[in-house]
């Protein structure tokens, strides 16, 4: 079995991940350190994929092109859009879009010139493998109010931290759960390479006026811990190497 790539997308993410790693070792490709080794008993690497779509997707094709990956999986942190997700869920994309995307009137508004899509789909059993793993990851760490959402995930080269942004978001994409700024590059890069993905964040704000407040505290306290705990558990059942 080919590895299995993991994304983080903070730091903190990253280190919590490789404190469980039992064999790390760091490979360097174009000023990232890719750490290759194992994981619940998997063969995988472990990145961080820097902020923004463009870092993402030069992240996600040295992954594909240099480290024969056969899937991966995104983690990071989101803010909530739709009604009820609220900070300390988890959301688990079916598909990712380019809110930032817009190249009409070439081409219909968030359409991918040339894709004939604006929407990428995860791959179905490995997002299902995600969202039961963070329920259990979820009851391990006694937090019974936090949900599980599964549905559409935006991204942009843009941290939205304002109600105004939040409230045009939700108006012009009235199904999306959750907003960040990497996954739907992520998406575009593994349709083009074949191999499937998914992305799963922990919602550490509501995308609005106070979405800055205690950020970076709740990245360190909260997201890291999710991150480690359903990731372990997704990799927990996959058959063995």
């Amino acid at each position: 079995m080919k590895r299995i790539a993991i994304v983080g997308a903070m730091h903190e993410e990253l280190r919590a991940l490789l404190d469980a790693m039992p064999d790390e070792r760091p490979v360097l490709r174009a000023g990232r350190e890719f750490w290759v080794g194992h994981l619940a008993g998997q063969e995988v690497v472990v990145v961080l994929s820097r902020i923004g779509k463009v870092a993402a997707a030069t992240t996600a094709a040295l992954l594909l092109s240099e480290f024969d990956v056969s899937r991966i999986v995104f983690t990071g942190t989101a803010g909530g859009l739709a009604p009820g997700v609220n900070v300390g869920d988890v959301v688990v994309a079916d598909a990712l879009l380019q809110h930032d995307m817009d190249a009409s009137p070439l081409f219909p508004r968030h359409e991918v010139p040339l894709y004939g899509r604006a929407r990428f789909a995860t791959d179905a059993t490995m997002s299902a493998g995600l969202a039961q793993a963070s329920r259990t990851m979820l009851a391990d760490l006694g937090a019974p109010q936090a949900r599980v959402h599964c549905g559409l995930v935006v991204s942009g080269d843009r941290f939205v931290s304002e109600r105004a942004e939040n409230d045009a978001l939700c108006a012009r994409l009235p199904d999306a759960l959750a907003v960040e700024m990497e996954g739907a590059a992520l998406a575009q890069v593994c349709h083009d390479f074949g191999v499937p993905f998914a992305v799963v964040r922990t919602v550490s704000d509501r995308a609005d006026d106070h979405a800055h407040v205690d950020f970076n505290r709740f990245v360190a306290e909260v997201a890291s811990r999710y991150t480690l705990g359903l990731v372990q558990h997704y990799l927990d059942k996959l058959p063995a190497p």
